[in-house]
């Protein structure tokens, strides 16, 4: 099983916030990182750190784009494939 990755293991709530466009004390206050934001991060880490990672709770489809760090593309959650799990 993939493990969660936490806002400490990606560079704490500052870096977090920086690359998400936030305030360190909204970051502070999450449980688990927002989905809106787990591509923001993706692109930001240069593909260091995957959406698939960051929420294995959620199905990713991929798409693709060559401009994406990840060699399989752009990360969209598959809500369908969510719910059902």
């Amino acid at each position: 099983m993939v493990c969660m990755k936490t806002v400490n293991d990606i560079g704490g709530p500052t870096e977090i916030a920086r690359i998400c466009q936030l305030k360190p004390p909204t970051v502070h206050g999450w449980k688990t990182i927002p989905e809106k934001y787990c591509p923001l991060i993706e692109r930001a880490k240069n593909g260091s750190v995957t959406c698939e990672e960051l929420r294995p709770d959620i199905t990713w489809q991929r798409v693709k784009d060559r401009k994406w760090p990840h060699p399989q593309g752009r990360p969209m959650p598959d809500y369908a494939k969510t719910v059902e799990a």
